[in-house]
């Protein structure tokens, strides 16, 4: 599609403060202001009226997809909970990303995995509270290509995280 789009999604997941911060008219016309035309919104099981976009703004809201591949994929930007699987997706994909950690999630290791990809350049982080000021000063340009080499690395993280 034509103009410059955007994706978020929540996964599996409920994250109803990332999903009502993106969806916010602020937030909204932030993304019209930074050229944004369009906004794939992936929601899970959140269940309020879909949002209306600026003039101009097209938003197409979807509970679940087998693969958002494809939303991804045609995304020149992906917003998204700080999940290692949709993380590693869009990243594999090559397309900046913004993750969004859940705070509110008890022994949440999606700060971890946020941290350690924001030190390598691949990621901005934000909370829902953030993120408006995150995508604000947000310049892809500057996010270094996620290497696509050795997928044990990423698992040894993951043990290492998982049991410490």
């Amino acid at each position: 599609s034509s103009g410059i789009n955007a994706e978020y999604g929540v996964g599996t997941t409920s994250f109803d403060k990332l999903i009502s911060t993106v969806t916010s008219a602020s937030f909204l016309k932030e993304l019209q202001s930074r050229g944004y035309t369009s906004l794939a919104a992936q929601i899970g099981r959140f269940h309020h009226p879909k949002p209306a976009g600026p003039d101009g703004f097209t938003i197409r809201c979807y509970a679940y997809s087998p693969s958002i591949q494809d939303d991804i994929a045609a995304a020149d930007l992906v917003i998204s909970h700080a999940g290692a699987g949709t993380a590693l997706e869009v990243l594999r994909l090559g397309k900046p990303l913004i993750v969004v950690i859940n705070e509110d999630l008890m022994g949440n290791h999606q700060t971890e995995l946020a941290d350690e990809l924001v030190r390598g350049g691949h990621v901005f982080s934000a909370t829902p509270r953030t993120l408006e000021a995150v995508f604000s000063g947000a310049d892809p340009v500057k996010l270094k290509p996620f290497q696509k080499a050795d997928p044990s690395v990423f698992r040894e993280f993951l043990e290492c995280v998982a049991t410490s």
